[in-house]
């Protein structure tokens, strides 16, 4: 199958050409698109030399600020569907996403899934070089997250997903309303409410090797918001 994995890039210039390397190295040969929001310290530029040398392999597609992540995601999805990809994988250019892993991913879907989450949170997945608070964080919103939504996945804030061509065809992309981490909740949450199946892989969830965090307090007050309005939303749904 036709795989593109989607990079959003801000200030990656530590990891982008490492992690490009490993990509390009799979045995399923995928593309890759770079989405970079006009890093200060030059990922754009980085990416465009990488391009450069593996013409056909690599597209990148430069936005004129932080515009956020999910608008980035879509904005990959979109060149994805358009070079006719027909599964498209999202991750994090920090290697907190094991890049080894992409053709377990791509298997799944071969099974008959339409969406597949690298998860920290089913057996054989595990989280290592992050601090007790932020485990705990994350273990605790990931609870919050599918109780209230009944989401059957286990990892529904990860970024690390295989999506089949058709589920993001019949998406209404643009309706999306959060954006941010928020986005990976919402798109979950549709995906599953229009009755496609998803699976999960086991990964091991690895803190940042180079640079900094992207993770902010708004981002989190962000994710927390998404959750009650669709909360509100599924809550209306079932009384109609």
């Amino acid at each position: 199958m036709e795989t593109t994995v989607i990079v959003p890039t801000y200030d990656e210039r530590e990891n982008i050409e490492r992690l490009v390397a490993l990509l390009l190295e799979l045995p399923i040969e995928p593309r890759v698109i770079i989405v970079d929001d006009n890093s200060p310290d030059g990922t754009g530029e980085l990416a465009e030399r990488l391009a450069g040398e593996h013409p056909g392999r690599i597209t990148v597609i430069h936005r004129e600020g932080k515009l956020g992540l999910g608008t980035a995601y879509i904005a990959g999805f979109r060149q994805a569907l358009a070079d006719g990809s027909e599964v498209i994988v999202t991750m994090d250019a920090d290697f907190s996403h094991p890049p080894e892993v992409i053709p377990a991913l791509v298997a799944k879907i071969g099974e008959g899934y339409a969406l597949v989450i690298g998860s920290r949170y089913v057996a054989g997945g595990r989280t290592v070089g992050c601090t007790l608070d932020r485990q705990a964080l994350s273990w605790g919103a990931n609870a919050f997250t599918r109780i209230l939504l009944g989401l059957q996945a286990h990892d529904t804030t990860a970024g690390f997903r295989c999506y089949r061509r058709e589920v993001l065809a019949s998406m209404p992309l643009e309706e999306i309303f959060s954006n941010g981490y928020s986005f990976l909740i919402e798109m979950l949450y549709k995906v599953q409410q229009r009755g496609w199946r998803i699976g999960e892989v086991p990964i091991t969830f690895e803190n940042r090797r180079e640079g900094v965090s992207k993770i902010s307090r708004n981002e989190i007050t962000r994710a927390f918001y998404t959750v009650a309005r669709l909360t509100w939303e599924r809550l209306r749904g079932a009384r109609q």
